[in-house]
This record gives structure tokens, sequence and C-alpha cells, in this order.
């Protein structure tokens, strides 16, 4: 990868990082108190999908990375979230590990692994299906 397409990669991370912030705060502020906390964590993920695919087409189509490119951005953003995800919940909110393994159990109506497949494949998804 490309140094630009690197450091574009790691700024439009952490624009993401701001979105979901606040995709979070409207989720308990909002969507929480009218239908619950599934149902809230479902909605809210549905609607930061549709937020990286927007931005993962801002980003293609701004800084136009090599097709060779859009799965390592995708892994990039994927790593990243990760690792932010799991040092800040445990670390920094003091979140058991149970806890932040609990939003990826699908079984239980859990669907933040969703966030996190589109993800790796939005820079992909952005060039080849709406061809930015």
């Amino acid at each position: 990868m490309t140094n630009k397409t690197l450091l574009y990669a790691l700024l439009v991370w952490f624009i993401l990082g701001i979105l979901a912030i606040v995709n979070g705060v409207i989720r308990n502020t909002y969507y929480t108190l009218a239908v619950g906390g599934l149902a809230a964590h479902q909605i809210s993920t549905a609607i930061f999908v549709a937020v990286v695919l927007i931005v993962a087409c801002i980003f293609v189509k701004a800084v136009k990375p090599a097709d060779r490119e859009l799965i390592f951005v995708g892994l990039f953003w994927v790593s990243l979230t990760v690792v932010f995800e799991t040092i800040f919940g445990h670390y920094v909110m003091g979140y058991p590990w149970s806890r932040i393994v609990a939003d990826y159990n699908i079984a239980a109506g859990r669907v933040w692994g969703f966030v996190l497949l589109v993800t790796f494949f939005a820079p992909l998804i952005a060039r080849k299906v709406f061809r930015v």
C-alpha cells in the first residue's frame, strides 16, 4: 500500500471512529428508550453499515487506490477497529472480556460482526459495486 493511501486510510478510520461514537450516542439516547437494547443495537448497526459504505465510496473516489490496495485498506480498518475496541473497551471503559466478546454473538442477535465484515469489503464494494 502506498504511503498516501495508508495515510488517508488512517484519517478515514479516525473519521469512521467519530461517526461510530455519534451513532452510539444517538442509539443510547433515542433508539434504546424506544425499542430496547437489542433492537437498538441492530438498528444502529444497520445505520453504521450504510455510513461505512458511504465513507468508503468517498475515500475510493478521492484517493483512487489501486485495486490491489482495496482489500488491504479494509483489513487495515478492521484491524484498527478490533484493536481499539478491545483496548478501549477493556482497559478504559473497564468492560469484562465477556461483554466485549458478546457483541460478536450472532446467535444472541448481536450483529456487530457484520459491521466488521462490511468494513473489510467496503473499499472493494465501493469500487466494484458502486463503481467509484
